[in-house]
């Protein structure tokens, strides 16, 4: 390795372990914060040059890094099965300590609510997801609660197993939320034809449904918004 490319032989303030330490984490770029946990680079790159490489691939948004895949990132020189692995926790511990911070929403009223509750949860999925929201009849989150996971355009559910569930946590009424990976937010037939079921069904057991909220990284569409509940 050269000296140019050593982050060893970078000024003392420039480096991103020393920069950390002397200015604090936020004084530092994506791709430096990153560069510290894969802890070196190749022999062309150093760790930083490395990792703004992988994210100038991705547009620079790190919701795009959390969804490359371990295959993917070796693709890259100097990225290991080791490295791959480590910036992949990294990503999970993000978007775990984001469902953290959305669990203090504990009301969901409208769709709003449903949406940014589940936002994180559900964004950076390369499959759909169905999930339910068992409420109270004050609104308030009994339960959460993963009805199926499906493949790329849809997934199967078992609106019994959905009622059972409510019936159980005396939910009084709830939100049935799922994902479209694709990015398009109007419902297919299928959605549609699942959603009338599933409030025809509530209501025989006396259960409101009160939306069905389809979730994409940054927006979402609202059956209850759009009159069709």
């Amino acid at each position: 390795m050269t000296d140019k490319i050593s982050i060893k032989n970078w000024a003392i303030e420039d480096r991103p372990r020393e920069k950390l330490m002397a200015k604090g984490e936020e004084a530092l770029t994506n791709a430096e914060l990153l560069a510290i946990l894969i802890g070196s680079g190749n022999s062309k790159q150093s760790a930083v040059d490395l990792m703004e490489e992988i994210l100038n691939a991705c547009d620079n948004h790190l919701s795009q890094l959390s969804r490359m895949s371990i295959q993917e990132l070796e693709s890259y020189n100097g990225i290991g099965e080791a490295k791959a692995i480590t910036i992949k926790a990294a990503a999970e511990i993000g978007r775990r300590r984001a469902m953290e911070t959305s669990q203090d929403l504990t009301v969901v009223r409208n769709a709003s609510d449903a949406y940014h509750l589940m936002h994180d949860q559900m964004k950076d999925l390369t499959h759909e997801e169905f999930w339910v929201l068992l409420l109270n009849n004050q609104a308030r989150i009994i339960r959460k609660l993963r009805l199926s996971t499906g493949g790329i355009s849809h997934t199967a559910v078992d609106v019994r197993m959905l009622l059972k569930a409510a019936l159980m946590a005396d939910a009084t009424c709830f939100v049935v939320c799922h994902n479209h990976p694709s990015g398009k937010l109007a419902p297919s037939m299928d959605d549609k034809n699942l959603t009338e079921h599933i409030k025809q069904a509530a209501n025989t057991m006396n259960i409101r449904l009160i939306d069905h909220v389809i979730i994409t990284d940054g927006d979402y569409y609202s059956f209850a918004d759009n009159g069709k509940i």
